[in-house]
């Protein structure tokens, strides 16, 4: 699990201001995480019109693929100096990003979105219990909890099984994912270790995504979708996340994960006219409570870090 990142070694004379710096640190990664959701669902919006084009496993296909030529273009990682164990952490990084997005796409190819965003999220929500070493977090889980389940209507019992199993594995994946982009970010320089991920990712999907969507996959405007939703929703949040996990511990990441069903529901309202009901609304209320809380936990406990380290 990742932590937070030491506070500069301050004199004891010049400690009050060394809180500052810490806090404006822990918000600037929380910002990031918020950038990350964001792109994430909007960039969802966009794939859902091209899904009829070229199939669940093709839209994830055409995204990693473009994301791994960006970012092999932009990072030009560099091959050499690195261990055994770095190249295992990088491998198995690629393959979580390739099961997570495989799977939630096959979810919402056979399940709504709201309830598909709403069961991944609970892959994030337990691996919060697992990594908190704080009580109180799991008064903030618990009302994340809460708002997914409002988000999911109160229940699961009349969705397809197969969807709501993709959705719990895709949620299963992106904790994993946490998990390990936070290990490749302390490994790789840069954004060095993202980009080499997600090459072994889209080597990964590469077959599936040939042999169901084949030819569809080289239609110029598909391409040209593909690309977008990739940055959007690739490219983008994960660059993001990865710098946000060397500052941020894993446990706090991991409930702020609990907003994407109500910035999916955002997107939904401004992209698709979809307005949201008083059930939805107090969902997005106490998911965003939770975060708020995760994020005053975490800017508390610099706080009493840089104190005791004063002391």
């Amino acid at each position: 699990m990742s932590t937070p990142t030491p506070v500069s070694e301050t004199p004891v004379a010049q400690t009050a201001p060394a809180g500052a710096p810490h806090r404006r640190a822990s918000l600037g990664s929380i910002g990031l995480v918020l950038s990350a959701g964001i792109s994430v669902q909007f960039g969802g919006a966009l794939a859902a019109s091209l899904m009829p084009r070229a199939g669940a496993s093709g839209v994830v296909t055409l995204r990693l693929v473009a994301a791994a030529l960006v970012l092999l273009v932009v990072c030009r990682p560099r091959l050499r100096g690195y261990t055994r164990a770095d190249w295992g952490t990088v491998v198995v990084f690629g393959i979580t990003m390739a099961g997570m997005n495989g799977l939630f796409y096959q979810s919402i190819d056979r399940i709504p979105l709201g309830p598909a965003v709403a069961l991944e999220v609970l892959g994030p929500l337990a691996l919060s219990v697992v990594a908190s070493r704080r009580a109180v977090n799991l008064v903030w889980v618990a009302l994340a909890l809460g708002g997914v389940f409002l988000l999911s209507g109160g229940g699961f019992g009349g969705l397809d099984p197969v969807g709501v199993l993709f959705a719990l594995g895709a949620g299963a994946m992106w904790a994993a994912y946490i998990v390990f982009s936070a290990r490749t970010g302390r490994r790789f320089p840069q954004a060095d270790g993202l980009a080499l991920a997600m090459v072994v990712a889209a080597l990964v999907f590469l077959p599936l995504g040939v042999a169901e969507s084949g030819a569809k996959l080289l239609d110029p405007t598909t391409i040209a979708l593909g690309s977008a939703v990739a940055v959007l929703s690739s490219v983008l949040p994960y660059t993001l996340e990865l710098v946000a996990l060397r500052r941020l511990p894993a446990s706090t990441f991991a409930i702020m994960m609990s907003l994407e069903p109500a910035i999916a529901a955002t997107a939904g309202f401004l992209i698709l006219n979809q307005a949201l009901s008083m059930t939805e609304a107090a969902a997005i209320a106490l998911v965003i409570a939770a975060s708020m809380g995760a994020v005053r936990t975490q800017v508390g406990r610099g706080k009493a870090k840089v104190h005791k380290d004063a002391s």
